[in-house]
Protein backbone atom coordinates (compact mmCIF):
# COMPACT_ATOMS: atom_id res chain seq x y z
CA UNK A 1 0.00 0.00 0.00
CA UNK A 2 1.41 3.35 -1.03
CA UNK A 3 0.81 6.11 1.44
CA UNK A 4 1.90 9.69 1.80
CA UNK A 5 3.23 9.98 5.34
CA UNK A 6 4.88 12.59 7.52
CA UNK A 7 8.61 12.63 7.94
CA UNK A 8 10.16 9.24 8.62
CA UNK A 9 10.76 7.86 12.05
CA UNK A 10 14.44 8.67 12.28
CA UNK A 11 15.63 9.96 15.60
CA UNK A 12 16.38 13.66 15.74
CA UNK A 13 19.05 13.79 18.37
CA UNK A 14 17.67 15.37 21.54
CA UNK A 15 14.93 17.46 19.93
CA UNK A 16 12.36 18.87 22.30
CA UNK A 17 8.89 17.40 21.97
CA UNK A 18 5.53 19.01 22.42
CA UNK A 19 3.13 16.11 22.53
CA UNK A 20 -0.21 17.14 21.07
CA UNK A 21 -1.92 13.79 20.65
CA UNK A 22 -2.05 10.33 22.16
CA UNK A 23 -2.57 7.28 19.98
CA UNK A 24 -3.80 4.25 21.89
CA UNK A 25 -3.66 0.51 21.67
CA UNK A 26 -6.99 -1.06 22.69
CA UNK A 27 -6.72 -4.63 23.96
CA UNK A 28 -5.10 -4.93 27.41
CA UNK A 29 -4.47 -1.16 27.34
CA UNK A 30 -7.89 0.52 27.43
CA UNK A 31 -9.94 -2.67 27.45
CA UNK A 32 -9.42 -5.67 29.77
CA UNK A 33 -9.05 -8.20 26.98
CA UNK A 34 -7.35 -10.89 29.07
CA UNK A 35 -10.02 -10.71 31.75
CA UNK A 36 -12.87 -10.89 29.25
CA UNK A 37 -11.18 -13.68 27.32
CA UNK A 38 -10.75 -15.75 30.47
CA UNK A 39 -14.32 -15.28 31.70
CA UNK A 40 -15.81 -15.70 28.23
CA UNK A 41 -13.94 -18.87 27.34
CA UNK A 42 -14.73 -20.47 30.70
CA UNK A 43 -18.45 -19.81 30.23
CA UNK A 44 -18.31 -21.02 26.62
CA UNK A 45 -16.60 -24.31 27.45
CA UNK A 46 -19.19 -25.03 30.11
CA UNK A 47 -22.05 -24.22 27.71
CA UNK A 48 -20.53 -26.42 24.97
CA UNK A 49 -19.87 -29.27 27.45
CA UNK A 50 -16.18 -29.21 26.53
CA UNK A 51 -14.51 -28.37 29.81
CA UNK A 52 -13.59 -31.97 30.66
CA UNK A 53 -11.90 -32.47 27.28
CA UNK A 54 -9.18 -29.98 28.22
CA UNK A 55 -8.82 -30.99 31.86
CA UNK A 56 -9.42 -27.50 33.22
CA UNK A 57 -10.44 -24.06 32.08
CA UNK A 58 -6.88 -22.88 32.65
CA UNK A 59 -5.42 -25.55 30.37
CA UNK A 60 -8.01 -24.82 27.70
CA UNK A 61 -7.30 -21.09 27.86
CA UNK A 62 -3.56 -21.65 27.58
CA UNK A 63 -4.09 -23.73 24.44
CA UNK A 64 -6.61 -21.26 23.02
CA UNK A 65 -4.24 -18.35 23.45
CA UNK A 66 -1.28 -20.17 21.92
CA UNK A 67 -3.34 -21.13 18.88
CA UNK A 68 -4.81 -17.63 18.66
CA UNK A 69 -1.32 -16.09 18.62
CA UNK A 70 -0.16 -18.46 15.90
CA UNK A 71 -3.10 -17.85 13.57
CA UNK A 72 -3.11 -14.11 14.24
CA UNK A 73 0.54 -14.00 13.18
CA UNK A 74 -0.48 -15.62 9.87
CA UNK A 75 -3.11 -12.94 9.37
CA UNK A 76 -0.73 -10.13 10.33
CA UNK A 77 1.78 -11.47 7.80
CA UNK A 78 -0.86 -11.36 5.05
CA UNK A 79 -0.95 -15.14 4.63
CA UNK A 80 -4.71 -15.54 5.28
CA UNK A 81 -7.82 -13.40 5.43
CA UNK A 82 -9.24 -12.33 8.79
CA UNK A 83 -12.25 -14.67 8.77
CA UNK A 84 -10.18 -17.63 7.62
CA UNK A 85 -7.70 -17.31 10.47
CA UNK A 86 -10.67 -17.43 12.87
CA UNK A 87 -11.98 -20.60 11.26
CA UNK A 88 -8.56 -22.23 11.37
CA UNK A 89 -8.28 -21.28 15.03
CA UNK A 90 -11.54 -23.06 15.84
CA UNK A 91 -10.62 -26.15 13.81
CA UNK A 92 -7.27 -26.51 15.53
CA UNK A 93 -8.65 -25.88 19.00
CA UNK A 94 -11.37 -28.51 18.49
CA UNK A 95 -9.02 -30.87 16.61
CA UNK A 96 -11.65 -30.89 13.87
CA UNK A 97 -9.86 -30.21 10.60
CA UNK A 98 -12.92 -31.18 8.56
CA UNK A 99 -15.23 -28.69 10.28
CA UNK A 100 -16.97 -26.66 7.57
CA UNK A 101 -16.94 -22.87 7.45
CA UNK A 102 -20.51 -22.46 8.73
CA UNK A 103 -19.93 -24.72 11.72
CA UNK A 104 -16.63 -22.98 12.57
CA UNK A 105 -18.28 -19.57 12.29
CA UNK A 106 -21.17 -20.71 14.47
CA UNK A 107 -18.85 -22.06 17.19
CA UNK A 108 -16.83 -18.86 17.22
CA UNK A 109 -20.00 -16.79 17.29
CA UNK A 110 -21.20 -18.57 20.40
CA UNK A 111 -17.84 -17.98 22.03
CA UNK A 112 -18.08 -14.27 21.12
CA UNK A 113 -21.43 -13.96 22.88
CA UNK A 114 -19.86 -15.15 26.14
CA UNK A 115 -16.75 -13.05 25.57
CA UNK A 116 -18.69 -9.85 24.89
CA UNK A 117 -20.81 -10.38 27.99
CA UNK A 118 -17.58 -10.06 30.01
CA UNK A 119 -16.31 -6.85 28.34
CA UNK A 120 -15.12 -3.99 30.54
CA UNK A 121 -12.71 -1.07 30.42
CA UNK A 122 -9.91 -0.92 32.95
CA UNK A 123 -10.89 1.27 35.93
CA UNK A 124 -8.27 3.90 35.02
CA UNK A 125 -9.28 4.24 31.34
CA UNK A 126 -12.05 6.84 31.56
CA UNK A 127 -10.29 8.91 34.27
CA UNK A 128 -7.19 9.10 32.07
CA UNK A 129 -9.19 10.12 29.01
CA UNK A 130 -10.99 12.72 31.10
CA UNK A 131 -7.73 14.09 32.48
CA UNK A 132 -6.30 14.54 28.98
CA UNK A 133 -9.47 15.62 27.18
CA UNK A 134 -8.67 19.33 27.27
CA UNK A 135 -5.00 19.07 26.42
CA UNK A 136 -4.47 16.27 23.91
CA UNK A 137 -6.14 14.82 20.84
CA UNK A 138 -6.77 11.07 20.77
CA UNK A 139 -6.76 8.25 18.21
CA UNK A 140 -6.52 4.46 18.12
CA UNK A 141 -4.04 2.23 16.29
CA UNK A 142 -4.74 -1.48 16.70
CA UNK A 143 -3.47 -4.72 15.18
CA UNK A 144 -7.06 -5.78 14.60
CA UNK A 145 -9.90 -4.95 12.20
CA UNK A 146 -11.69 -1.59 12.25
CA UNK A 147 -15.19 -3.05 12.39
CA UNK A 148 -14.27 -5.06 15.50
CA UNK A 149 -12.64 -2.22 17.39
CA UNK A 150 -15.32 0.24 16.26
CA UNK A 151 -18.00 -2.04 17.67
CA UNK A 152 -16.04 -2.70 20.87
CA UNK A 153 -15.35 0.96 21.63
CA UNK A 154 -18.96 1.94 20.91
CA UNK A 155 -20.27 -0.87 23.11
CA UNK A 156 -17.97 0.29 25.90
CA UNK A 157 -19.13 3.90 25.46
CA UNK A 158 -15.83 5.55 24.50
CA UNK A 159 -15.72 5.61 20.69
CA UNK A 160 -16.44 9.34 20.56
CA UNK A 161 -13.26 10.01 22.54
CA UNK A 162 -11.11 9.17 19.49
CA UNK A 163 -11.06 11.24 16.32
CA UNK A 164 -9.43 8.49 14.27
CA UNK A 165 -9.37 4.70 14.43
CA UNK A 166 -6.84 2.78 12.35
CA UNK A 167 -6.41 -0.99 12.25
CA UNK A 168 -3.99 -3.40 10.63
CA UNK A 169 -6.62 -5.21 8.59
CA UNK A 170 -7.44 -2.05 6.63
CA UNK A 171 -3.98 -0.46 6.63
CA UNK A 172 -2.32 -3.55 5.21
CA UNK A 173 0.50 -3.13 7.73
CA UNK A 174 0.66 -3.88 11.45
CA UNK A 175 2.65 -2.79 14.49
CA UNK A 176 5.60 -2.72 15.02
CA UNK A 177 6.08 -1.67 11.40
CA UNK A 178 7.00 2.02 11.30
CA UNK A 179 4.45 2.58 8.54
CA UNK A 180 1.56 1.73 10.87
CA UNK A 181 2.56 4.42 13.36
CA UNK A 182 3.21 6.96 10.63
CA UNK A 183 -0.25 6.29 9.22
CA UNK A 184 -1.71 7.26 12.58
CA UNK A 185 0.30 10.48 12.57
CA UNK A 186 -0.90 11.22 9.06
CA UNK A 187 -4.52 10.69 10.12
CA UNK A 188 -4.02 13.30 12.81
CA UNK A 189 -2.06 15.67 10.56
CA UNK A 190 0.83 15.71 13.04
CA UNK A 191 4.54 14.99 12.95
CA UNK A 192 5.67 11.83 14.80
CA UNK A 193 7.46 13.93 17.44
CA UNK A 194 4.10 15.50 18.33
CA UNK A 195 2.46 12.13 19.06
CA UNK A 196 2.71 9.64 21.92
CA UNK A 197 1.72 5.99 21.63
CA UNK A 198 0.50 4.01 24.64
CA UNK A 199 0.34 0.21 24.58
CA UNK A 200 0.83 -2.84 26.75
CA UNK A 201 3.55 -4.48 24.63
CA UNK A 202 7.10 -3.16 25.16
CA UNK A 203 8.37 -4.26 21.74
CA UNK A 204 5.36 -4.19 19.41
CA UNK A 205 3.89 -1.01 20.88
CA UNK A 206 6.49 1.08 22.68
CA UNK A 207 9.64 0.22 20.75
CA UNK A 208 7.75 0.29 17.46
CA UNK A 209 6.43 3.76 18.25
CA UNK A 210 9.87 4.95 19.30
CA UNK A 211 11.40 3.69 16.06
CA UNK A 212 8.79 5.65 14.11
CA UNK A 213 9.72 8.85 15.97
CA UNK A 214 6.79 8.91 18.39
CA UNK A 215 7.04 9.02 22.16
CA UNK A 216 6.77 5.32 23.04
CA UNK A 217 5.04 4.54 26.34
CA UNK A 218 4.83 1.01 27.69
CA UNK A 219 1.83 0.46 29.96
CA UNK A 220 3.13 -2.32 32.21
CA UNK A 221 0.03 -3.21 34.21
CA UNK A 222 1.57 -6.44 35.52
CA UNK A 223 4.44 -4.61 37.20
CA UNK A 224 7.00 -7.18 36.09
CA UNK A 225 10.73 -6.79 35.86
CA UNK A 226 10.98 -6.99 32.09
CA UNK A 227 13.63 -5.06 30.20
CA UNK A 228 12.52 -1.59 29.15
CA UNK A 229 13.58 -0.77 25.59
CA UNK A 230 15.97 2.18 25.34
CA UNK A 231 14.20 5.50 24.86
CA UNK A 232 10.85 4.10 26.01
CA UNK A 233 8.89 5.26 29.05
CA UNK A 234 7.27 2.67 31.30
CA UNK A 235 4.20 3.44 33.40
CA UNK A 236 2.39 1.10 35.78
CA UNK A 237 -1.04 2.63 35.26
CA UNK A 238 -2.75 5.36 33.28
CA UNK A 239 -2.79 7.73 36.25
CA UNK A 240 0.93 8.23 35.53
CA UNK A 241 0.38 9.19 31.90
CA UNK A 242 -0.33 12.95 32.19
CA UNK A 243 2.96 13.52 34.02
CA UNK A 244 4.89 11.72 31.27
CA UNK A 245 3.18 13.69 28.51
CA UNK A 246 3.75 17.01 30.25
CA UNK A 247 7.39 16.33 31.07
CA UNK A 248 10.22 17.78 29.01
CA UNK A 249 10.84 14.49 27.22
CA UNK A 250 13.69 14.05 24.79
CA UNK A 251 15.20 11.21 22.84
CA UNK A 252 17.93 9.72 24.96
CA UNK A 253 16.06 10.40 28.20
CA UNK A 254 15.88 7.61 30.80
CA UNK A 255 13.74 4.73 29.62
CA UNK A 256 11.51 4.62 32.69
CA UNK A 257 9.41 7.23 34.41
CA UNK A 258 9.20 7.77 38.12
Amino acid sequence: MERSVPTTGKRRGFARRTVKAVVWDVDDTLFDYAGADTAGMRAHLVAEDLLERYGSAEAALELWRAITDRHWARFAAGEVEFQEQRRDLVREFLAAAALDDAAADGWFGRYLAHYEAAWSLFPDTVPALDALSGTHRHAVLSNSAARLQEYKLRTLGVRDRFEALLCAAELGVSKPDVAAFLAACEALGLEPAEVAYVGDQPEIDARGARDAGLLGIWLDRTGGNGTVPEGVHRIRGLAELPAVLNADTRFGAPSTFG
